[in-house]
């Protein structure tokens, strides 16, 4: 949520820019990361495709799951921006729905703009679909969940399918893609993925642009006094300096910002006992470089890193980081502010009294936890960067950027 580069300095934004300038200038000086797709802000809602009306009733559909009771709106729920509905550490599903994952549902509202993951000019690991980037489009993104030992629970595409042939619809996937279609098990997954994708890209409720924040961007409203406060330590880089990560600013095309720059960092996330995979002390998830395939097993420099989420909606949510380990704002911007001043809080004790820092990665690794950049920049016993009621502010902020704002 705040600003965490790999290493300290590569980041590619213009903080400094936002926060020399007056507020008003500042807001269109600098790009906001990923373009929008709907730049002028929200685009009136028409009638779905026949392939996204598919893809809806696929994304609603609990049929297909091994469970009977699980489909794609069951962990990414409207009313919660399409996050998890709930605050546990990770959702359960399986043929039973009692074997839990290993981490928290992310919202998969505002990732149109998102791209396959690919390593900027500057090294830096940017894009794809998952906390590690294990996706490579929306596309990719929507059929690892049915076939997920944890999740969906579908032991193959053609369970999937045959669940499909006789879900209640199944006419209506036949004439959008072929009479013959069911019988092409590749074919038929394939295009129930391109149907999901295509009802998230089509339907404005994946991209409604409808914040209090949007419409103070458009003209349309004005922040109060508490909500200013909060905008201004967020974009002060001395402060939350939360821009470097999570853009605030309208891009050079009039874009609305998504808050997020698409890349990844290792936060140093307490170990959440919520999650079962930890009652082995052995095991650490440690994000994007063991995600599935092991392409990037080589890269030590990767490990403990995750994908940076939107900050749209983040009031709605009911569990932060990839871990599920905090459950209010409130929690997640102290742990921030004071993770390297007030150790102890967030961390358990050695035997001596000393701190386990960084408890949910082996001590290798570590290294890759951001330390230089505000507002980690600090030492034990040091003032925070932000006081208790700053934080309030920022929090006020962020409650802006909840959709569905009515003036």
């Amino acid at each position: 949520m705040f600003a965490i580069p790999l290493g300290g300095g590569h980041r590619r934004t213009c903080s400094a820019v936002l926060w020399a300038l007056p507020l008003a200038a500042a807001l269109t000086a600098c790009g906001g990361g990923a373009s929008s797709s709907q730049g002028g802000g929200n685009t009136a809602s028409g009638s779905l495709s026949a392939v996204a009306t598919v893809g809806q009733k696929i994304f609603q559909d609990s049929s297909l799951s091994a469970s009977g009771r699980q489909s794609c709106a069951s962990c990414h729920d409207t009313a919660s921006g399409h996050a998890q509905p709930n605050g546990l550490a990770a959702q359960f599903g399986g043929p039973g729905l009692d074997k839990q994952g290993g981490r928290q549902s992310p919202t998969i509202r505002y990732l149109a703009s998102n791209k396959a993951l690919f390593f900027a000019a500057d090294g830096t690991p940017t894009g794809g679909f998952f906390w590690d980037g294990r996706a490579s489009s929306l596309q990719d993104q929507a059929g690892k969940p049915f076939l997920n030992p944890v999740e969906m629970a579908n032991a193959s595409k053609a369970e999937v399918v045959g669940r499909l042939a006789a879900a209640s619809y199944a006419g209506e996937f036949r004439q959008v893609f072929g009479d013959a279609i069911l019988g092409d098990v590749d074919g038929a997954f394939q295009r129930m993925t391109l149907a999901l994708q295509q009802y998230q890209l089509e339907d404005p409720d994946f991209h409604p642009y409808s914040s209090k924040y949007d419409a103070f961007l458009l003209g349309k409203t004005a922040l109060g006094t508490q909500e200013l406060r909060g905008l201004a330590l967020f974009n002060n880089p001395a402060k939350g300096n939360c821009i470097a990560c999570h853009p605030s600013g309208r891009g050079a095309d009039g874009s609305l910002p998504l808050f997020t720059d698409f890349t990844y960092d290792s936060l140093g996330v307490p170990r959440n006992p919520e999650l079962a995979q930890n009652n082995d002390a052995g095991f650490y998830d440690l994000g994007l470089c063991a995600r599935e395939g092991g392409d990037l097993a080589a890269r030590a420099d990767l490990c403990g890193l995750f994908k940076v989420p939107t900050l749209r909606n983040v009031a709605l949510r009911h569990a932060y980081f990839h871990n599920g380990r905090f459950k209010t704002l409130k929690e997640v911007l102290a742990f921030y502010v004071q993770r390297d001043t007030h150790p102890e809080k967030w961390y358990p004790l050695n035997a001596d009294g000393s701190v386990q820092k960084f408890n949910d990665l082996p001590e290798r690794y570590r290294g890759n936890v951001n330390v230089t950049e505000v507002p980690y920049n600090r030492k034990p016993g040091a003032a925070p960067a932000l006081s208790d009621d700053e934080i309030d502010d920022v929090i006020a902020f962020l409650k802006t950027l909840s959709d569905g704002y009515q003036p």
